[in-house]
This record gives C-alpha cells, sequence and structure tokens, in this order.
C-alpha cells in the first residue's frame, strides 16, 4: 500500500531532528548487521550537517508527522563530466513504513534536485547481499557497475597512511 501524498512529507533535515536521524542512522545499522560500526553520536552528526562547515545533508521522510525514513546525501565531482554529483551515503526506511513508496520518493526527490542543480549524475552504493534493494534500484533505473570496488582506509590504517604521506613544501 502506497503511501498516500497526504500523509507524506519530504523535507530538508533542521538541527532539531539531530536525535532522530541518529535513531535511523542506527537502524539502518542494526538492519544492515553493522551496529558494531556505529561509532559516532548526536553530537557529531549535529556538527557535521549543521556546524559551520556542513559536510553532509539529510532529507527526513515523514508519514502523519512522524519519521519513518530518511536519505543522508552530499556532493561529489566528476572530472570526466566536469560536473558536481549527488551521492547518497544512506537511504532507509523504517520496516513499518516500506513498500509504501517512501523510498522511490526519497531517490525522486534527490534525482529532482540533481537535475535542478545541473549535476551530471547521481549515484550510491548498495551491499552485494541486498538483494531486495538491488531490484528496487534497477526498477528505478539504476545501474550496477560490476567492475568498481569501493576503496576504504579507515581507523588506524587512515593514520598510519597520513603518517607515511612524504613532506611536501606548498606554495
Amino acid at each position: 500500500m502506497k503511501t498516500s501524498a497526504s500523509q507524506l512529507k519530504l523535507r530538508p533535515a533542521m538541527v532539531e531532528d539531530a536525535e532522530t536521524l541518529f535513531q535511523l542512522i542506527q537502524a539502518l545499522a542494526d538492519y544492515e548487521k553493522l551496529s558494531h560500526q556505529v561509532t559516532g553520536s548526536v553530537v557529531q552528526l549535529k556538527t557535521h550537517l549543521f556546524g559551520d562547515r556542513p559536510y553532509a545533508s539529510a532529507i527526513l521522510a515523514e508519514v502523519n508527522h512522524t519519521p519513518a525514513g530518511f536519505a543522508l546525501f552530499f556532493y561529489n565531482y566528476s572530472t570526466f563530466l566536469t560536473k558536481p554529483g549527488i551521492y547518497l551515503e544512506d537511504l532507509f526506511v523504517l520496516p513499518a513504513y516500506r513498500r509504501q513508496g517512501i523510498a522511490t520518493a526519497l531517490l525522486s526527490y534527490l534525482a529532482k534536485r540533481a537535475v535542478a542543480e545541473g549535476c551530471g549524475r547521481f549515484e550510491w552504493s548498495v551491499l552485494d547481499w541486498n538483494e531486495p534493494a538491488i531490484a528496487f534500484y534497477q526498477r528505478m533505473g539504476a545501474d550496477i557497475l560490476p567492475d568498481w570496488r569501493i576503496c576504504r582506509v579507515t581507523g588506524q590504517a587512515l593514520i598510519h597512511l597520513a603518517e607515511s604521506a612524504p613532506v611536501v613544501k606548498e606554495n
């Protein structure tokens, strides 16, 4: 059953939504069986989304004024297209609200934003085991890129890489 347009509201998240967003992030991590990787806090999220230098933005989905899901995104850049893009870091809808068109609405909202802002692409990653999400994204028109793999450096490896960088004189 789809949520009616009068019941669903999509809006940019505001600073007072930080606790709600963090709870949704924790629910996403639980769904992905990655709760142990959530090491951040509401305070950090608030600073990074709403501080002096925001690193990302979020869209909150509400059904009848109740949080139902979110999309967290940031801008990247394509050197080949020489255009900005939108990277969707997280898309999550609480289980009770799934199959009601909310994820579709969030993706469409961001696609519309990407087009309006002259972005050359809108992209995200999906876990290889998440077949329902893969099928959903393909129905939405997304290509699943088989030749690309995510490279990630975190924790001590990130610190080690930073410390091993040669000293380069800046002008």
